[in-house]
């Protein structure tokens, strides 16, 4: 039901020389609402019709008309349209009602893979807040994928391979309590790691020893690879405990290791073409003019580098799944490394790497400052989560104590506190960590669009029953701005996809909630007058949509709360 589209099919006749796409593109939605629904600007159409765009829009606002228009007029040099909001909340209604948690989903991916590389914590380190982001933002563009007719296959690139690990395998060796660390695992690893760089400091000569032992484990030395194999499946342990708390699956998690075996070629590759250069020992691409530093390739003491694993990802990506999108859900950070990575497959003649995206993000920041594992200064995911479930249960216990399955729903709201307060930002933008905003159950939260969702679903129990094949019209005058978002939904789910931006998806829901509760608050809907069944498919379709809009945020709705 894109209005924009439709008023624009309407203007098509009596305008020459623009397509409908590009009419589509002029209309705009008024800043007032009492100006109209939409408004087209007739500034472009002054030299083709060689008169003042005050005057064409007075002679188009004469021609035009449509069964959803309630009225058209010109206003200066916009033709300003009015919807008609009782015809058009049959149509809209009946498509909700029909196609239930289809609706707003389209075909346009024709089924063709994209695989998503998101998640990514590093083994040996707890999962902290700093990894929250790829998380959730990845799933919730993963979900959208999926929406807009793509099939989309999340791979959870895990942290498993690097300088670090050698670093670990130091630090294990030299300060590490083996009962300590089977006891509980990972804190006991970040305090061999925090410890291992506080001791750098006053000892330079432990970055070689850990480079070195890094060197070691890339060419398989049994004591670095037994310690490499115990560090990753206890920390594969723990991820998927929090993931399972988060409701959080994925088709992979073939880390940064899995391509050990999967660099050699790449690197032949890049000789054989001639683009390996030797440069202080190390092996680059140079990159100029892309107006990129050189990429390294190969350290001088033949070890492998992110942009080495990458490569050989990216063409292990592309053979299995032959993708349509390969997209990367990493932070803003690395955005030069993405844009390198890239450049050196056009550069290798490889141009499905223009199918390659960097889904940047900014940082989770603490009192304005970067967490940083190596620091110590990290606060752990799974006990925000933990913090925000408590809460959600006290306040239940507080509010509705004869609730049923009192845990499961403060579990459904207490994550989805987490992931909106995180997914209702900008992507890119910088969030400052406050746990006290998170666990905010008032106001432009993710407790509050549950909520709504719940009373939708007490309104049509309460009703007993709601006829959904009847074909009905809302009267009601407040109905109007429900109606207007069921109906861009759609459009919202395909813009959502195209920027990769899920903060659209959890604008629209608070819009959805915050116009549904004025109505409520207005609108008498159990009436038991020939009104409420109208009444009813609109909180039944307002109810269907805002759980697929918490879906596609990877959140859940609970039925009650």
């Amino acid at each position: 039901m894109e209005f924009k589209q439709i008023y624009a099919e309407v203007l098509k006749p009596h305008i020459e020389g623009l397509e409908i796409s590009q009419i589509q593109n002029l209309v705009e939605k008024p800043k007032k609402s009492e100006m109209g629904d939409l408004a087209f600007p007739c500034f472009q159409l002054a030299k083709q019709f060689r008169k003042a765009p005050q005057q064409i829009a007075l002679e188009l606002s004469e021609k035009i008309s449509h069964p959803w228009f309630a009225k058209v007029e010109a206003v200066g040099p916009y033709v300003n349209v009015f919807l008609d909001s009782v015809a058009i909340s049959t149509p809209v209604l009946k498509e909700i009602i029909q196609q239930g948690a289809d609706y707003g989903a389209n075909q346009d991916g024709n089924g063709r893979n994209v695989p998503f590389d998101l998640s990514s914590p590093n083994i040996a380190k707890p999962f902290s807040m700093g990894h929250l982001r790829s998380t959730v933002i990845g799933n919730s563009v993963a979900n959208l994928a999926d929406k807009n007719g793509y099939q989309s296959v999340r791979i959870n690139y895990i942290g498993d391979w690097g300088t670090q690990f050698g670093k670990l395998i130091v630090a294990y060796k030299r300060w590490g309590n083996e009962a300590a660390i089977s006891k509980n695992p990972i804190p006991e690893l970040l305090k061999l790691y925090v410890r291992f760089h506080e001791e750098a400091e006053t000892d330079p000569a432990l970055e070689e020893e850990g480079r070195k032992a890094f060197k070691s484990l890339e060419d398989g030395d049994v004591e670095a690879v037994a310690l490499w194999t115990k560090f990753r499946a206890e920390s594969l342990k723990e991820f998927q405990r929090i993931y399972d708390l988060m409701g959080m699956k994925f088709d992979s998690f073939n880390g940064e290791a899995f391509y050990n075996d999967k660099m050699e070629p790449v690197i032949e590759m890049l000789e054989e073409k001639g683009l390996l250069e030797e440069s202080q020992g190390a092996q680059v691409v140079q990159l100029d003019e892309y107006q990129y530093p050189p990429a390294l390739i190969r350290k001088s003491d033949g070890a492998t580098l992110y942009v080495t694993r990458d490569l050989a990802s990216a063409f292990y990506r592309k053979n299995t799944y032959d993708f349509a999108k390969s997209l990367y859900v990493v932070g803003n950070e690395q955005s030069l490394h993405f844009a390198q990575l890239k450049a050196v497959l056009k550069k290798a003649g490889h141009d499905w790497a223009d199918d390659m995206a960097h889904i940047s993000f900014g940082m989770m920041l603490q009192n304005g400052k970067k967490m940083s594992t190596r620091k110590g200064r990290v606060i752990l995911l799974e006990e925000v989560l933990q913090e925000a479930i408590d809460l959600a249960e006290r306040l239940i216990e507080e509010k509705n104590p004869a609730l049923e399955n009192k845990q499961e729903v403060a579990r459904q709201v207490g994550i989805g506190a987490v992931i909106f307060q995180d997914l209702k930002n900008y992507r890119t933008n910088d969030i400052e960590f406050s746990l006290e905003a998170m666990l905010n159950f008032d106001g432009e939260t993710g407790p509050y669009l549950q909520y709504t969702h719940a009373r939708c679903r007490s309104l049509l129990r309460k009703a007993g029953s709601v006829d959904l094949e009847a074909t009905e019209q809302v009267n009601d005058p407040e109905s109007w701005p429900i109606l207007q978002l069921l109906a861009d939904f759609p459009q919202i789910v395909r813009l959502a996809w195209k920027e990769y931006d899920p903060s659209k998806i959890a604008r629209f829901a608070l819009d959805l909630a915050r116009a549904f509760n004025q109505y409520y608050a207005h609108v008498r809907i159990l009436s038991e007058g020939k009104e409420q069944n109208a009444r009813l498919q609109l909180v039944y379709s307002t109810a269907t949509v805002l759980h697929e809009a918490l879906r596609l945020l990877g959140m859940e709705a609970p039925e009650e709360m």
